[in-house]
């Protein structure tokens, strides 16, 4: 069994890596901490980044997750082989680009590619730089597409331990490898990256990023609104080439016994308690063209 200590990062493909540098430092808020001619790394909490986007073909290109220590990561790529998969170590540049000691990657059922890594760089001397004032605390939690969901659930819970908080129908699966109600969401899509999440700090927080976001002509997907799953106040929007970023804040923590939940997708509140629904407008690439 592989023991996650926490979330690392997501890699992003982008054909325009200016204009996803100027939404995420403008509407996400993030600090720039780095910038070749191909990548951006972009900071939210202790993590050197919790966001990389590469110059190349708009999607996913990996999500990776933080393992204790090197013996952990060789324990882990031995166990991963034994089941089959293919994992590749990473080179000395792989890890530079990352900034870390160590890393494995290896393409999971659903398709979609997971780097595990050690020794990540974390910045604890001085605060975040953050652009606006957001109240963003801390990299929350990733949402994955898959093309089978309960495959992907038995993958991470056979594999790495996580444990299911909640089902919504037979799309998507809510799962915790720590007390917080979910780390990892995975949705039965095409493979590839559904949303980022970050935490905030406050209710008022998200009403003051809905108004900002509005008013920015930033494309709303859902929200505010309140998950019955995690009891969450949400908030999803569009950014260029279509990566989903979401804001939270109020997300229910696990301890103890815990039965996990199946919400029916046909009923008005099973997404938001607030019955709320999905949004448009135009979107912040269409404003900005």
């Amino acid at each position: 069994m592989i023991t996650v200590d926490d979330l690392a990062y997501v890699r992003i493909g982008t054909q325009d890596l200016d204009t996803q540098i100027e939404f995420v430092q403008r509407i996400v808020g993030l600090e720039l901490m780095e910038r070749t001619e191909t990548t951006a790394h972009f900071r939210s909490d202790d993590r050197y980044q919790s966001v990389i986007f590469e110059q190349g073909e708009p999607r996913s290109l990996a999500s990776a997750f933080q393992l204790r220590d090197q013996a952990a990561l060789d324990a882990a790529a031995e166990h991963l082989r034994s089941q089959g998969l293919e994992v590749t170590a990473g080179t000395a540049e792989d890890c530079a680009l990352r900034h870390v000691r160590g890393m494995i990657s290896f393409v999971s059922p659903g398709n979609n590619v997971v780097e595990l890594v050690t020794g990540m760089t974390q910045v604890v001397s001085r605060p975040v730089r953050f652009t606006r004032p957001a109240g963003i605390t801390e990299f929350g939690h990733l949402g994955l597409e898959v093309p089978d969901v309960e495959a992907g659930q038995r993958f991470w819970s056979d594999n790495f331990g996580f444990l299911i908080s909640d089902w919504i129908g037979d799309r998507a699966c809510l799962m915790r490898f720590d007390p917080v109600h979910h780390k990892l969401a995975l949705f039965n899509e095409a493979t590839g990256l559904g949303h980022v999440n970050f935490q905030v700090g406050s209710f008022d927080d998200i009403m003051r990023s809905w108004n900002f976001l509005k008013k920015q002509g930033v494309k709303i997907q859902m929200g505010p609104g309140r998950h019955p799953q995690s009891t969450a106040i949400f908030l999803y929007f569009y950014g260029p080439e279509d990566v989903t970023w979401e804001y939270s804040f109020g997300v229910r923590e696990i301890h103890g016994e815990w039965t996990p939940r199946r919400f029916d997708p046909t009923l008005p509140d099973f997404i938001d308690m607030w019955q709320g629904a999905l949004t448009d407008g135009p979107t912040w690439s269409e404003d900005h063209a």
